[in-house]
């Protein structure tokens, strides 16, 4: 039974009582609110929880009281290294405050003072990085889309490379260039070879022609492991604070050019936008669902007893050219992994590396088998070949100048219970003027 409020919630809303994301929002209703601070996102209002912890919110959670300062800063990192305890604690007295029978009436419901300071519409809010990122590691566990790019580049009998089902293939991403949901992204100039056909190769330096979305979620970590100290598998779950939606923008004909031998670097370092409202993992629960079964057994160390270690998270991209003809060009699912967040993690630190609050791991492209499920332009137009249909008549192979790109991602199926993650929008600028 979906959970009811006393504050009016859309049908549909992504952020219903069952969901309470949290992220980092700023608001110029006073000066001094323009400061960047954690909040929660209730239907349409943001619950600023500076404000809410300053006017004595939290006064009948005793839990928070000796940390209330770490919600008065302006990343969720310190709110995060509190752990997965304090997290679950902290959302579900925020619920039980927005109850429509809850215990709290005079924290928030009855008390009309404090609910116009803090409830901020989501329309007045800006919204920034949830944290600081250290560091940030791009997997490549969408077992669908790394055998469509497989396919393209090296034919169906040697789409998969030996390694890909014994473990979450990765490389080190650009924590730098990842940015919130909103922000332009530009055009990156790079070496790309024009004439690949050619007996000697030569590359130029030119705007990339081959620009393209890649449709991913990632998580942060919320507790650090000591240098030399692997994380255990069944353990991982207990340093995962939440999930958002990421694109992981890629110039594909730069990575062609550059990729051999070490991997992306130039074509994938320009930009990363993620979606700002962070989805906690206790909110995720009740969704947990089956990723791709793997037919080849794990080694030990990524042996996750958890069966239902995927979450089902439908997920959508849509393509604007220009105002007004959005279109939904993708529509598939998070349970097209092969590896899970936690496996994702084990395998990272399996050497002893150490992982940071706040550093950021992706999924990778996440595709279904069809066309309209692919998480990107290089599979949906099979690498160039086949055009994409816009809802103005235009076509699109890859990205052009002005295009904007809108990721959506939601669980559940009932409107009054939907747990949400908003959008991830991201909109092409034109290169720079060599």
């Amino acid at each position: 039974m979906a959970l009811k409020s006393w504050l009016d919630i859309p049908s549909g809303c992504h952020f219903s009582l069952s969901n309470l994301p949290m992220g980092i929002i700023s608001h110029s209703r006073d000066p001094e609110w323009a400061q960047p601070r954690p909040a929660m996102a209730i239907g349409d209002f943001a619950l600023d929880l500076k404000l809410f912890t300053a006017n004595n919110g939290f006064r009948d959670l005793s839990i928070i009281q000796p940390h209330s300062t770490v919600l008065s800063e302006g990343t969720l990192n310190a709110f995060a290294a509190l752990g997965r305890p304090i997290h679950a604690t902290v959302r579900k007295y925020i619920q039980s405050v927005f109850l429509l029978e809850g215990p709290y009436p005079e924290v928030l419901k009855d008390n009309h003072e404090l609910r116009s300071k803090c409830l901020i519409p989501l329309k007045d809010v800006e919204m920034r990085l949830p944290f600081t990122i250290p560091d940030y590691t791009d997997f490549f566990t969408g077992l669908n889309h790394a055998y469509n790019c497989g396919v393209l580049f090296r034919g169906p009998e040697n789409a998969l490379n030996p390694n890909y089902k014994h473990l979450p293939v990765a490389y080190h991403g650009r924590a730098s260039s990842v940015v919130a949901s909103g922000t332009p992204v530009r055009r990156p100039r790079g070496q790309i070879l024009v004439d690949a056909t050619a007996e000697t190769k030569k590359p130029v330096y030119a705007p990339s022609r081959r620009l393209d979305f890649e449709l991913e979620l990632a998580a942060f970590v919320c507790k650090p492991n000591v240098m030399g100290d692997p994380i255990d598998v069944n353990k991982a779950e207990e340093h995962l604070f939440g999930v958002v939606l990421m694109n992981d923008w890629s110039a594909r004909d730069v990575q062609s050019w550059e990729y051999v031998p070490l991997g992306p670097f130039n074509a994938k370092n320009f930009g990363t936008s993620i979606s700002p409202w962070v989805v906690l993992m206790d909110a995720l629960e009740p969704f947990r669902a089956k990723g791709i079964e793997n037919d080849t057994e794990a080694l030990a160390y990524l042996k996750q007893s958890e069966q239902n270690n995927a979450y089902d998270i439908k997920l959508t991209v849509d393509l604007e050219a220009e105002p007004g003809t959005r279109r939904t060009i993708t529509e598939t699912s998070a349970t097209n992994l092969l590896f899970s967040f936690p496996q994702m993690l084990a395998h990272h630190t399996s050497t002893g590396c150490p992982m940071s609050v706040g550093d950021l791991i992706g999924t990778g492209t996440i595709s279904g088998t069809v066309p309209q499920s692919c998480g990107s332009l290089l599979e949906q137009s099979r690498g160039g070949q086949r055009a994409v249909s816009l809802a103005n008549g235009s076509e699109r192979m890859f990205l052009e100048d002005g295009d904007t790109v809108t990721f959506k991602g939601v669980c559940g199926d009932k409107d009054e219970a939907l747990v949400g993650f908003g959008e991830c929008i991201g909109t092409i600028m034109p290169a720079h003027v060599s």
